[in-house]
């Protein structure tokens, strides 16, 4: 039987074709790419130029229609370590909780859960409240079965930087809370592909709850199902 031969132009617009799909897959709504930056200090209030040449990431929200409580992300890295803002609308703040690694995820929260290796099902959680305390905390997952684990010499380039702002209108009633914090690679050893290079990729989620209705509601970049640990459901961190 004779082989068909299809056209040049036929084979260049296929090849085309598979290119653009493979593009757009790489770089779909589960995917962002985390640019590259000087380190800076963290102020918690998003000021600082570095974070200009970030865009932001809105996270997905029960009731879309109420902006006031729009949630968004940046994210940077550097030689040293990964930076997040969050920027979290708000018309009340339910945070008692005064110390830190206390149940933090039972009040108002950011939370980002960073997946380095998709072949070892350990992971990094961080939480940060509104009033500045933190819980960062090392998770191994065993199909489901999970619990974290504290850091180990907390201290020097091991420990995270962080700070958060409270925004007001007419100087009293509350509109928005921001939280900025510093993840350093040193506090994710020894987990794999830290620190990351140019075309790294990490598996990642980041949520943010808020209890302004008496319960949780809430806010994610990648939807899950029954609970914030379902990794396999985390989007793509590219760095560039």
């Amino acid at each position: 039987m004779r082989k068909r031969i299809l056209p040049r132009l036929s084979v260049f617009c296929l090849i085309f074709a598979v290119n653009s799909s493979l593009i757009a897959a790489e770089f779909d709504h589960d995917s962002v790419i985390v640019k590259r930056c000087q380190d800076f200090k963290i102020t918690g209030d998003g000021l600082t130029d570095q974070w200009k040449n970030a865009e932001w990431i809105n996270l997905l929200q029960p009731d879309p229609d109420n902006s006031a409580y729009n949630t968004k992300v940046k994210v940077l890295y550097s030689k040293s370590g990964i930076y997040f803002l969050f920027h979290c609308g708000d018309k009340k703040l339910t945070s008692t909780m005064k110390a830190d690694n206390l149940n933090l995820w039972e009040e108002d929260v950011a939370e980002v859960f960073l997946w380095t290796d998709e072949n070892f099902p350990v992971y990094f959680e961080y939480e940060l409240s509104p009033f500045n305390f933190e819980l960062p905390i090392m998770v191994p997952n065993n199909n489901g079965n999970f619990l974290g684990w504290l850091p180990w010499h907390y201290e020097g380039e091991r420990r995270t930087q962080h700070a958060t702002s409270i925004s007001r209108e007419n100087g009293k009633d509350i509109s928005a809370w921001e939280a900025e914090f510093f993840i350093p690679y040193k506090l994710l050893a020894p987990l794999s592909n830290v620190p990351p290079q140019s075309g790294t990729k990490w598996r990642a989620n980041m949520y943010r709850i808020d209890y302004d209705k008496g319960s949780e509601v809430p806010f994610a970049w990648q939807k899950t199902a029954t609970t914030f640990h379902e990794y396999k459901k985390f989007g793509t961190f590219i760095f560039q």
